[in-house]
């Protein structure tokens, strides 16, 4: 598969949610993983040791962020706002940073004016944050699988 993506959370509250996204992270390929103006304090959570296989970056602000994104490299927010496509819809950059909003606060206004895109997924309630950074990277995997591979969703035909 070509390219590469992050992930992360912007003002991130608890440790478990990054944990869980820590160990998502791991699992779906991502190539690092991040945290915007962190809330938390450090926690075991990380229960796979993503840690030794994925780099974690720290950025005091969104300008920190922005300034730090490799070249060419596209920022999109996952958000429900009735600016945002649909997740079903949307074609996946081949070099991305997905960023996320906590829970209690969601994702600033500032940072949803600095992503290229905004992505919604479709539901009835809002999603822990984590599951919802899960389900983007999945939809990413499958979606460029296909492609790069036929014969590994084969078994799914079925």
């Amino acid at each position: 598969m070509r390219g590469y993506f992050g992930i992360g959370i912007e003002h991130t509250k608890t440790a478990p949610n990054m944990g869980t996204l820590y160990r998502s992270a791991l699992a779906f390929g991502a190539s690092f993983i991040f945290t915007v103006e962190r809330r938390y304090n450090r926690d075991k959570t990380d229960t796979v040791a993503a840690s030794r296989h994925i780099p974690l970056y720290h950025y005091e602000s969104l300008d920190d962020l922005l300034g730090h994104l490799p070249h060419d490299c596209k920022l999109v927010g996952i958000e429900l706002d009735e600016r945002a496509v649909s997740l079903n819809a949307f074609s996946h950059p081949e070099r991305c940073c997905y960023i996320l909003g906590a829970e209690d606060l969601g994702l600033s206004e500032e940072a949803r004016q600095a992503c290229s895109v905004l992505v919604q997924i479709s539901g009835r309630y809002c999603l822990n944050v984590a599951v919802a950074g899960s389900i983007v990277m999945y939809d990413r995997l499958t979606k460029a699988v296909p492609a790069a591979c036929p014969q590994c969703l084969a078994p799914l035909a079925r």
